[in-house]
């Protein structure tokens, strides 16, 4: 996979995807990464890439030309970019977005700055994201949100392949749920011990306890995950009553989210 970046601070990106699982994923060829400087798309001596908006407002916007310029270019040497804007319009960002993501060959993310970007700017987009309900300064900490989201799931990035499928938010056929709690040593810290089952040696009691934990820490923190949660009839009974436990709430499929 090619994961490549239009910014007009792309020295941002580097010490990122150089450190850590991405550092090790991108050495071992699992994924490269490129960052281009939308400065570079602008001809004139200032390298100008924000006007004011027509109709007046507060700040200044991302003019449409360079952009249209620099992704043509970047596009047209290899195989098609899935193009991808930042933008309070998109499609909320979810572990299902970064797995779909994960089997694109190629991902380029238009990093936004200032009040906005020009409206016809987004003609170039494949998909448009948002992180959540709240503003950013630009889109480089989306993109590299996104980047390292979608990453950790391509195969040999985390090492133990069944790492990511473990985690709070997997979308397999019983997935849906917050991760189980974890401990590790020592056994007992401050009077605070580690339930008995982990230390059993019976690796089939503890399949079953971390089940039961993960729907249970699901129903008390995030109850609207329950709903859409892969669940068996007798796994959804229970849920329902720790929501009701919990919240005094009625059934999962009631629950909004928070």
């Amino acid at each position: 996979m090619l994961i490549e970046t239009l910014s007009v601070f792309p020295e941002l990106f580097e010490p990122y995807v150089s450190a850590s699982i991405l550092g090790r994923a991108r050495a071992a060829g699992i994924f490269d990464f490129r960052s281009y400087d939308l400065r570079d798309w602008t001809h004139d001596r200032h390298r100008t890439v924000d006007d004011e908006p027509y109709g007046g407002g507060q700040g200044m916007l991302m003019k449409a030309p360079p952009i249209f310029e620099a992704v043509r270019a970047i596009a047209g040497v290899g195989p098609k970019p899935h193009v991808v804007f930042f933008t309070p319009c998109g499609t909320p960002f979810t572990q299902a977005a970064a797995e779909r993501l994960s089997h694109e060959e190629r991902i380029l993310f238009v990093c936004g700055r200032y009040e906005g970007i020009d409206e016809r700017a987004f003609d170039l987009a494949d998909e448009r994201l948002s992180l959540g309900d709240y503003v950013l300064t630009g889109g480089e900490l989306a993109a590299l949100v996104v980047t390292d989201a979608v990453v950790r799931l391509l195969p040999g990035a985390l090492g133990d392949e069944m790492s990511s499928v473990d985690e709070s938010f997997a979308t397999g056929a019983s997935g849906g749920l917050l991760e189980y709690a974890q401990y590790t040593r020592p056994a007992d810290f401050e009077g605070r011990g580690v339930p008995d089952v982990l230390l059993s040696g019976d690796h089939a009691k503890v399949d079953v306890w971390r089940r039961e934990n993960a729907i249970e820490r699901t129903c008390r923190w995030r109850p609207d995950l329950i709903a859409s949660a892969g669940l068996t009839d007798a796994e959804r009974e229970r849920a329902s009553a720790l929501i009701e436990r919990y919240h005094g709430l009625g059934h999962p499929d009631d629950i909004q989210p928070r």
